[in-house]
C-alpha cells in the first residue's frame, strides 16, 4: 500500500471566505478561527470571511489567515479518519504542515507566521523588490544567469523551484526587472511579474530571518506525529535547534518544492492530499509526476470526495 503526503499551500492562495463552510459545520475548526482571533488579538476570523480582500492579502494578515484555514480544512480530513505518513508545505505552509504534525501548538504557529508576515513586509519597503515566474527555463542556467546579474550589482536570486519548467525568480526590482529581459538566455520562454509585497526567499530578507530567529528562541518544538519535510533541504527536520535553523535559513533560502515531491515519491508516497485554498500544489505535483494520486482539498465536500476515493 502506498504512503500519503499532507501538503499545504503558501501565499497567493488565500481568498475572502475560504473554509468558511467548514467553520460552518465542525466545532473544531470553529475552534481554531477562535483561537486565532484570541492569540492574534483581532478578529482575524471577520477578515477571513468577510474581507476586504485588499486587506487579506497584505503579508501579516495573509500568513495567520492561510494558515488557520488550512488547519481548519485538516478538521475536515481528519473527521474522515484519513491519517498521513507525511506531510510538507510551500513557504508559509511550511508552518500548516508542523501545526499538522503536532510539531508547533496551533497558538505558536498562528502568532509565529503574523510576526514573520510583518518582519517580511517591513525589510525592504514597498516597490523595491520583486518577483517573477521564469517558465520552461533550464535550472543551472537560470541560477547561472542570476548570479551573474547579482554580481553587477542587482539583486535577483532563485526563490520557488516549483516544478519542471516553473521556477519563481526574487530580489530587487532592478535585478528581476533585468533577469526578465534576457531569460531566453536560459532557454526559457518568459518571465512573469507576480503580485508580491517583497522580494520573499532572497537575501534581501535577511533582516526579517534573524528578526523570526528572535521569535522562534522561545517557541517550545514538539516530537511530531509524522516527519515533515522542509523546504530549504527538502527532507524532514529533527531537533528543535535544527528546526529553528531552518525556519530562520527558510525566509532567504529558495524553496525546494519539487526536490520535496520527488523526495516523498521515493519514500514511497503515492498520494498527495492539498489541504487548504485554492490547488495550486495539485497542479505543480502533476507536472512533477504525472503517475501520483492527487487531491485538492479546499471544501467539505472535497474531503467527502477524498474520503470516497481512499475509501
Amino acid at each position: 500500500m502506498g504512503k500519503i503526503a499532507f501538503v499545504f499551500p503558501g501565499q497567493g492562495a488565500q481568498s475572502v471566505g475560504m473554509a468558511k463552510d467548514v467553520y460552518d459545520a465542525l466545532p473544531e475548526a470553529r475552534g481554531l478561527f477562535e483561537a486565532a482571533d484570541r492569540t492574534l488579538g483581532f478578529e482575524l476570523t471577520k477578515l477571513v470571511f468577510d474581507g476586504p480582500a485588499e486587506e487579506l492579502k497584505q503579508t501579516a494578515n495573509t500568513q495567520p489567515a492561510l494558515l488557520t484555514a488550512s488547519l481548519a480544512l485538516l478538521e475536515a480530513v481528519k473527521a474522515k479518519g484519513i491519517r498521513a505518513d507525511y506531510a510538507a508545505g510551500h513557504s508559509l505552509g511550511e508552518y500548516s504542515a508542523l501545526a499538522a504534525a503536532g510539531v508547533l501548538s496551533f497558538e505558536d504557529a498562528v502568532s509565529i507566521v503574523r510576526a514573520r508576515g510583518q518582519f517580511m513586509e517591513a525589510a525592504v519597503p514597498g516597490g523595491q523588490g520583486a518577483m517573477a515566474a521564469v517558465l520552461g527555463a533550464d535550472r543551472d542556467k537560470l541560477s547561472e544567469l542570476c548570479a551573474e546579474i547579482s554580481a553587477a550589482g542587482t539583486v535577483v536570486e532563485p526563490a520557488n523551484l516549483n516544478c519542471p519548467g516553473q521556477i519563481v525568480v526574487s530580489g530587487s526590482a532592478e535585478g528581476v526587472e533585468a533577469l526578465s529581459a534576457r531569460v531566453k538566455e536560459a532557454g526559457a520562454k518568459r518571465a512573469i511579474a507576480l503580485e508580491v509585497s517583497g522580494p520573499f526567499h532572497s537575501s534581501l530578507m535577511k533582516e526579517a530571518a534573524g528578526r523570526l530567529g528572535g521569535k522562534l528562541a522561545d517557541v517550545v518544538f514538539h516530537e511530531g506525529t509524522l516527519p515533515v519535510v522542509a523546504n530549504v533541504s527538502a527532507r524532514p527536520v529533527d531537533g528543535a535547534e535544527a528546526l529553528r535553523q531552518s525556519l530562520v535559513s527558510q525566509v532567504y533560502s529558495p524553496v525546494l518544492w519539487e526536490d520535496s515531491v520527488q523526495w516523498l515519491i521515493g519514500e514511497g508516497v503515492d498520494t498527495f492530499v492539498e489541504i487548504g485554498p485554492g490547488s495550486v500544489l495539485a497542479g505543480l505535483i502533476k507536472k512533477i509526476d504525472k503517475s501520483v494520486r492527487i487531491f485538492s482539498v479546499n471544501s467539505l465536500e472535497n474531503a467527502d470526495a477524498l474520503a470516497e476515493a481512499l475509501a
